[in-house]
């Protein structure tokens, strides 16, 4: 069984999302080896650690459930695990919008915030807005954001990942922020107008 997995664990995704579909232990592989990208993605767009954690887990149940219908179409996997996620975190965000809550989390910080107040709340409206821009962001922007920002990959592992260039994932980063920092502005203007 070690010789199983260890042999599986060397195959590229897309042989693994094939053998996926009969085999458990190609799924697992496929698990370990995207959990925490995934995670990361959630948690970035919607900042609560138990939600990510709750949305993250929603993500390969889907992909689970859905395997059989799974097609290599020259996309990496990790793209379609990313396209699931980012459906998921804008129905939660939906949802949550719908019915607000408190997390423990928000909740444990409220001391910290009377020390100084207008810089906390400042920050987390920044944040908010930084959030909420990139959310309107196409998926796969998302995810070179999260991958070059929040697990700190070069754009060498982002080409080979995205299936492009450097220059090209060079370049798309470069319109990112460009088209973010549009955006924010374009926001703050309207704030102060």
């Amino acid at each position: 069984m070690t010789q199983d997995v260890r042999s599986l664990a060397d195959l590229p995704d897309d042989e693994l999302a094939e053998r996926a579909k009969t085999e458990s232990d190609a799924f697992g592989v496929l698990y370990d080896r995207h959990v925490k990208r995934i995670y990361n993605y959630v948690y970035y767009r919607v900042g609560r650690s138990a939600e990510a954690e709750d949305l993250a887990e929603r993500v390969f149940m889907q992909a689970l459930e859905n395997m059989p219908r799974y097609e290599f179409r020259g996309a990496p996997f990790s793209a379609w695990l990313f396209r699931i996620a980012h459906n998921l975190v804008a129905n939660w965000h939906r949802d949550a919008s719908r019915h607000p809550t408190t997390t423990v989390d928000e909740v444990s910080h409220w001391e910290d915030r009377r020390a100084d107040p207008p810089g906390e709340a400042l920050g987390s409206e920044e944040r908010h807005e930084l959030r909420e821009a990139i959310g309107r962001l196409p998926a796969d922007r998302q995810q070179l954001l999260v991958m070059k920002f929040v697990e700190e990959r070069s754009n060498l592992e982002i080409a080979g990942e995205m299936r492009r260039t450097e220059g090209a994932v060079k370049a798309l980063l470069h319109r990112t922020l460009a088209s973010l920092r549009q955006e924010l502005t374009r926001h703050e203007v309207k704030k102060e107008g």
